[in-house]
């Protein structure tokens, strides 16, 4: 049985940080690309910053520079550390596991990042 269980969401004041998690289980984790998207009110998910099996790492063009991705194998973790956040950064974050061709078979439940 696969979970991602997110955590760390919450309400910040605009340039402030926070530092999200996903914990995953039930997979191989150390052999998954991971990511993160995000979804606002009233708007599609969009895609915020992912690390491909290989390692390489990709970030939206709108979260470059102030937030950073990474993952602890040892610990099948994946972080996104945001700083300088916006009030546009406002929405759910998931995260998410295992590239396929069609896109990424596993998604977390989601955390609320509020901005103000």
């Amino acid at each position: 049985h696969v979970q991602l269980v997110e955590s760390g969401g919450g309400s910040v004041q605009a340039g402030g940080s926070l530092k999200l998690s996903c914990a995953a289980s039930g997979i191989i984790f150390s052999s998954c690309g991971v990511g993160w998207y995000r979804q606002a009110p009233g708007q599609e998910r969009e895609f915020v910053s992912r690390i491909r099996g290989d390692g390489t790492i990709t970030y939206a063009e709108s979260v470059k520079g102030r937030f950073t991705i990474a993952r602890d194998n040892a610990k099948s973790t994946l972080y996104l550390q945001m700083n300088s956040l916006k009030p546009e950064d406002t929405a759910v974050y998931y995260c998410a596991a295992c590239m396929s061709l069609t896109g990424f078979l596993y998604w977390g439940q989601g955390t609320q990042v509020t901005v103000s």
